[in-house]
């Protein structure tokens, strides 16, 4: 068993439970029953069966590392994570091996697992960020998802939007940083490439594949791909013995 409670970016705990281990700088807990308070950033490493909680976070087995500034509210927070200077809503999930570095994160809201939100990303009620997505200096509205395989930098997206599958904002151009916008309701394709600066109108569909240069009218299908061809005839080349 494991108590404890968050309080001016400090942590105090009793720690009752040998399986459980906590650290700070490098001050370590052993096998007996202890109380003490340690100034963040703190790591806590659960080798128990069931998960431990701080002041209704629940961690998971593994490892967690609260740098500073997490929000007291209830959160599930999986192993391996890192939370460093973000706020974080009630009823939010945040799933094993992920990194939050200073975002804000709405209520019920599922990050991860392995996702990264990096400084200046602002997600909204109800957002999913799901497996190998990097968010950076963005915000995404109420209910949108990006659910796998994506990168979403500079960015304005709308609510209830959907990011297909390898969806990636292409903002640097080499010099400089440019911004995309998406807006409310919009259906990105997977594998899409939105060259920033570039606008998506709401209630747009963007077909896979895409690479879209110029702005998406509002409501309509838009597709940037090259058309398919079959060669007949054609010859795989065969490798010479």
């Amino acid at each position: 068993m494991f108590v404890g409670d968050l309080f001016n970016n400090r942590i105090r705990l009793v720690l009752l439970n040998p399986a459980v281990s906590f650290s700070s700088n490098p001050l370590a807990f052993g096998n007996r029953p202890i109380s003490a308070t340690a100034t963040l950033p703190v790591t806590l490493t659960n080798n128990g069966d069931a998960p431990l909680t701080i002041s209704n976070i629940s961690i998971s087995a593994g490892t967690f590392t609260i740098a500073a500034n997490p929000c007291p509210a209830t959160l599930a927070v999986g192993a391996n994570c890192v939370l460093s200077q973000v706020n974080v809503g009630r009823d939010t999930v945040i799933e094993p091996n992920s990194v939050l570095e200073g975002a804000e994160v709405g209520e019920r809201c599922r990050i991860g697992p392995f996702a990264r939100l990096r400084p200046g990303t602002r997600l909204h009620a109800g957002v999913h960020v799901g497996n190998y997505v990097e968010i950076k200096n963005s915000e995404l509205q109420a209910g949108s998802k990006a659910n796998h395989l994506s990168y979403l930098g500079d960015a304005e997206i709308g609510e209830a939007t959907n990011i297909g599958a390898g969806t990636i904002t292409c903002n640097y151009d080499g010099a400089d940083k440019h911004r995309t916008t998406i807006g409310a309701r919009a259906f990105i394709g997977s594998g899409t490439m939105l060259v920033a600066p570039v606008s998506i109108g709401a209630d747009a569909t963007i077909g896979a594949g895409s690479t879209i240069t110029e702005p998406a009218p509002a409501g309509k299908l838009t597709l940037a791909r090259a058309r398919q061809q079959t060669i007949d005839n054609w010859q795989r080349p065969v490798k010479r013995k």
